[in-house]
């Protein structure tokens, strides 16, 4: 069985400012923001969530199918998709447009400051959800506004469960639309900041909004996760990255973690330790898809940070 993941593809390229933002964004002063950083550390990456989450679920020897709009400067980014052996049967080529692009830096606390052009990401609802009978889980992670809200309304029809991750595309929806979200997914996650947004919004608490879906996986970076399910929330143990390199992606490695678990049919605990464990490996690499493993590899980690097997 196949999972179709809908969402941004995107090139990134991250710059690394060896210093804090903090120490040079004053807060009495952002009205009148206008400031430089320096940063001698700048490559170019192949990103977008449904790149990065394809990418880790295929190092977990699952079928990841990627379901994206993308522009005429994509065939470097198609090659690397051959080359990991990611289809790319659902990936749709606008001439007229640029792939999405992303400008991050990072400073050495780990915080971003990303700008972002989506290009041909906008036109993400010429894609339809296919009707194949070997896809067995789906998400809708950030994308064009449209195309989520079509794509989600589309899994909901064709009885596919999925994955409600909005991402940096929370900002795009109001309360209304995210409550839709809401009813049509089976599973929703947030990082922090996007749980507080989201309960904002639509002015519900975190029990209320797990009441909706059968579970809702909230990240909170270094302090692990929380997994609220059937009235109970379950506590996920954030794992400690041998060293920490780039944050950028780890959010989707995890991401891909829980399709891996529900693809596996693992209860909560066990899926969500192997989505922190796969975020953590993707922090000690530079970039979002340069990390490798063997399963053998992940298995004994997972033995040896957790001391039980999967």
């Amino acid at each position: 069985m196949s999972a179709l993941i809908c969402g941004s593809m995107a090139y990134d390229t991250i710059m690394v400012f060896h210093d804090k933002f903090k120490h040079h964004i004053l807060p009495e002063k952002v009205q009148i923001l206008n400031v430089s950083f320096l940063v001698p550390a700048i490559r170019r990456e192949f990103g977008g969530c449904a790149g990065n989450i394809a990418y880790n679920l295929q190092l977990l020897k699952e079928e990841p199918l990627i379901m994206a709009t993308v522009g005429h400067d994509f065939e470097p980014y198609a090659q690397w998709l051959s080359q990991c052996g990611i289809s790319a049967r659902y990936i749709k080529v606008l001439d007229d447009h640029y792939t999405g692009q992303a400008y991050i830096t990072t400073d050495v606390d780990d915080n971003q400051i990303t700008a972002f052009h989506p290009g041909a990401m906008n036109f993400s609802h010429l894609n339809d959800v296919p009707a194949a009978p070997d896809i067995s889980i789906g998400i809708v992670s950030p994308d064009g506004k449209q195309g989520m809200l079509q794509h989600a309304e589309q899994f909901a029809e064709q009885g596919i469960p999925f994955i409600f991750d909005p991402g940096q595309g929370m900002p795009m929806f109001n309360g209304e639309e995210l409550l839709h979200f809401l009813e049509l997914a089976n599973y929703a996650t947030f990082n922090d900041y996007e749980s507080e947004l989201v309960q904002q919004r639509t002015g519900l608490t975190l029990e209320q909004i797990a009441e909706k879906v059968d579970a809702l996986i909230i990240t909170l970076g270094g302090k692990g996760s929380k997994i609220y399910t059937q009235g109970t929330c379950i506590d996920i143990p954030a794992v400690t990255p041998k060293q920490v390199l780039d944050p950028t992606g780890c959010g989707d490695a995890y991401r891909a973690g829980l399709m891996y678990g529900l693809m596996n049919d693992y209860d909560w605990k066990v899926t969500g330790r192997i989505a922190s464990l796969l975020g953590a490996i993707k922090i000690e690499h530079n970039g979002t898809q340069n990390h490798v493993f063997t399963m053998a590899e992940f298995k004994e980690r997972y033995l040896e940070v957790f001391g039980s097997s999967f």
